[in-house]
């Protein structure tokens, strides 16, 4: 299921290796095995569904009754995962895990489904059947209280534990309810924003430029909303947008900002974009390009040289494009928007979008005008798309452009060192996420953070350390 849509772009890569072994004919064996990942896209899914379904099936220890393990027959006392048992399926009896020796050595693999190539069969299994003394049904239990509202951890119990497939909730939220969760800002830049990109998308009469702040656990503000009159052929419309990259914008410690970074969309009028583009240079200004399909391991690819033409002369190589998997960050953005506000005095979650209180309807329609849905083509596989509710959707393309940026800037991959950084240079200090539950001690009260300067009475002097120069990111200077 990690496999790319396409290798190389020759087409689907588990075709292609079946395709390889059919020189051996009627002697060939094909073995696929994975984690499956999402509903309607899991290659794994597809094959398991087209087979005979088979499943381990064990005896009850009480009843007798031969069943396959399901997770929703795992019980435990509330808030005590210790307490985990198994209840029969026939009997209803509490199954302890001392049991599962004797019930795995009983166990036999059954079909559950007629497969229409008997030579295709097919297996699963969950990490309820791991034998005693790897993954218990404590631990299970325990994983998956941990993860309980959070969808990413759910996904991953789900795939990992269970071995089933994720169902993504794609669902656009009511614009209503957004209206409803509008902020008043302090200022332009709340305190948790720590940097600034923007997502351009061209239109025939007009750019749309949305600016996002980004912060720690990739919590994010709308910063400003910016609409050029003027389409792709107008060299003032141009000039207004390259003004933009020279702006700051006021952050609620009295710093100001520029925008770190801007991708803009070349899905119309690619040759102007990739002028203008290299005009600016690429440093801060990266043309982007949508790709269908997802892409959760790598929702950014590139940058690839493709050619361009400036001043009327064609230039081989002449720009830089980024592909983007933007149902990828689409399926991440309406997950965020469905975070419910945390109680007074508690942190955010990551992830957190905040939106601003001037953001009217028609903007807060355009960012929930799509829908994820499940079509199914002529040979009866389906696959995830998203679709239209609305004819005007660039809010959401913007915030997506400016995610993408983001992730080029290396967002996601920064350690604590780099938030520390841009943390020192918008002189504010915000929220570490909370991993382990540290932090406080054992009355409930916050550890204090030691002083680095004090020692211990009677200890020798210390002599200071050389302070290393550290690497500072341009758009941080």
């Amino acid at each position: 299921d990690a496999y790319p849509p396409s290798a190389d772009e020759e087409g689907d890569p588990v075709t292609l290796a079946e395709a390889r072994s059919t020189t051996f004919a009627h002697r060939r064996k094909v073995f696929l095995v994975s984690t499956p990942t999402i509903r309607g896209l899991s290659r794994i899914e597809q094959e398991f569904e087209a087979s005979d379904q088979r499943r381990y099936f064990v005896p009850c220890p009480h009843c007798g009754a031969m069943q396959w393990l399901e997770f929703e027959r795992l019980r435990w006392e509330k808030g005590r995962p210790e307490t985990a048992s198994y209840a029969c399926n026939a009997c209803d009896t509490l199954i302890t895990e001392h049991h599962k020796t004797a019930m795995l050595e009983a166990g036999e693999w059954r079909a559950t489904a007629v497969s229409t190539d008997p030579h295709h069969v097919g297996y699963h299994l969950s990490a309820l059947y791991s034998p005693i003394g790897w993954k218990s049904w404590e631990q299970i239990a325990r994983e998956w209280l941990a993860a309980r509202g959070n969808d990413e951890m759910l996904r991953a119990a789900r795939n990992t534990l269970l071995g089933e497939t994720w169902v993504e909730r794609g669902e656009a939220p009511e614009w209503q309810r957004l209206a409803d969760r509008r902020e008043v800002f302090a200022a332009q830049i709340p305190e948790g924003g720590l940097f600034l990109t923007a997502g351009a998308d061209i239109q025939k009469d007009r750019f749309e430029v949305d600016i996002w702040a980004w912060g720690r656990g990739l919590q994010s503000w709308l910063v400003d909303h910016i609409v050029i009159p003027g389409g792709p052929d107008s060299p003032a419309a141009w000039a207004e947008l390259t003004k933009i990259l020279g702006r700051t914008w006021q952050h609620a410690n009295g710093a100001v900002m520029p925008v770190a970074k801007l991708a803009i969309d070349t899905g119309y009028e690619a040759a102007a974009v990739y002028a203008w583009a290299r005009a600016q240079g690429f440093e801060q200004v990266v043309p982007v390009k949508g790709l269908e399909g997802f892409n959760r391991a790598t929702p950014v690819s590139g940058p690839t040289f493709v050619d361009a033409t400036v001043g009327g002369k064609r230039l081989r190589r002449g720009a830089r494009l980024w592909s983007v998997a933007t149902a990828t960050f689409k399926i991440e953005t309406y997950r965020f928007l469905r975070l419910e506000r945390p109680e007074e005095d508690q942190p955010n979650p990551p992830g957190m979008i905040h939106l601003p209180d001037w953001a009217d309807s028609e903007w807060l329609k355009q960012l929930v005008a799509e829908q994820l849905v499940t079509v199914r083509n002529k040979r009866g596989y389906a696959r995830q798309e998203w679709q239209k509710l609305r004819e005007r959707n660039e809010a959401l393309d913007t915030r997506v452009y400016a995610r993408a940026a983001a992730w080029i800037m290396g967002s996601d991959r920064w350690d604590e060192r780099m938030w520390r950084q841009l943390e020192d240079q918008a002189g504010v200090v915000t929220a570490v996420p909370d991993v382990g539950g540290g932090g406080a001690n054992a009355a409930g009260e916050q550890a204090p953070t030691p002083d680095p300067s004090a020692r211990q009475a009677g200890a020798p002097p210390t002599t200071p350390r050389r302070k290393r120069q550290t690497y500072t990111p341009r758009f941080m200077r």
